[in-house]
């Protein structure tokens, strides 16, 4: 299966909803975000990975709360991530991709999140076989709290797509039947 096409923009807090499909793109006003990150290799590495965070795995296994209106990404599936149980930050997911080598997704801020923006998570397997997670972003601080943070709140957010493969790597890792 292709790309599939993104949402409605209707509920969104930003404007280029989709955008994250172009790696590049980061609209004016906006703070980007990319951070790839090695999981392995093998077609075992990328089905398993695929399907965490596809699945919301990946998420569930660093300790955030995901509460999804699905079992799996698809555009227009609302999620809510909740950090620390105390901060709610409402998404939707806007595109979704599975082909043979590459899959993940993308949600855009609802109102009530801290940030405006979108960020992807995109797992993909390179000709080599090697498998890498691509956590790509672009945001601004919303709520008070998010622009008092200044950069601590973007270097809050580069440890957390750093974590994201630390943890899908971990997930993601062949198991004792295969060796």
């Amino acid at each position: 299966m292709g790309t599939v096409s993104s949402t409605d923009s209707q509920d969104f807090t930003y404007a280029d909803v989709g955008a994250t499909r172009d790696q590049g793109f980061c609209p004016p006003g906006f703070h980007p975000m990319n951070v790839r990150t090695r999981l392995g290799e093998g077609e075992e590495v990328f089905r398993r990975a695929s399907d965490a965070v596809l699945t919301w795995e990946m998420h569930r296994a660093m300790g955030v709360g995901i509460d999804a209106t699905a079992d799996r990404a698809a555009p227009g599936v609302d999620v809510t991530v909740t950090l620390a149980g105390m901060i709610k930050a409402p998404c939707r997911v806007v595109w979704t991709v599975e082909e043979p080598r590459r899959a993940g997704w993308a949600y855009g801020t609802l109102p009530g999140h801290p940030e405006t923006g979108e960020e992807s998570f995109v797992v993909d397997r390179t000709g080599d076989g090697t498998v890498w997670l691509t956590v790509n972003a672009f945001s601004r601080a919303a709520k008070w709290y998010a622009k008092a943070g200044g950069p601590a709140t973007r270097g809050f957010q580069h440890a957390y797509a750093r974590r994201c493969g630390t943890v899908l790597r971990n997930l993601a890792a062949p198991g004792p039947e295969s060796a």
